[in-house]
């Protein structure tokens, strides 16, 4: 079963994948938020069959102002892709992302460009490792 990892952030999403197994998940694109029918052809192009989608919480574990929005995304995504959607609380992830491609030397700019990718592919690397246990 193919899964789907999603990083919505206020412009761009980054879009993972999982191997068809569900044992590792890579990265595979950096969308607009608004561009829906992307995703649609990620979907069917990967057979995909359930969608992770990161949830910002604050440190407390509340929902603050952008895991509102991102549910609010997530309600207008279940109208246009009908597959299961669960979220993932993805506190940190992008902290984490931003530390391995500082580790890997990368500009500025190339980080700009795959930091929404790599978060999405950790938010759906820790789901996956999650439910292998």
């Amino acid at each position: 079963m193919r899964i789907m990892g999603l990083d919505v952030g206020e412009k761009r999403i980054g879009v993972a994948v999982s191997d068809p197994l569900g044992y590792t998940a890579q990265g595979i694109s950096v969308i607009k938020r608004e561009n829906t029918d992307e995703l649609k052809k990620i979907v069917n192009d990967y057979n995909i069959e359930r969608i992770i989608v990161g949830l910002p919480k604050n440190m407390d574990g509340s929902i603050g102002e952008q895991g509102k929005k991102v549910l609010a995304f997530i309600e207008d995504l279940k109208r246009e892709i009908d597959l299961p959607i669960l979220t993932w609380d993805e506190r940190l992830t992008t902290k984490e992302a931003e530390g391995v491609l500082l580790r890997a030397d990368l500009s500025r700019a190339k980080r700009k460009k795959v930091i929404d990718k790599l978060a999405a592919a950790l938010i759906l690397q820790n789901y996956l490792d999650s439910h292998r246990r």
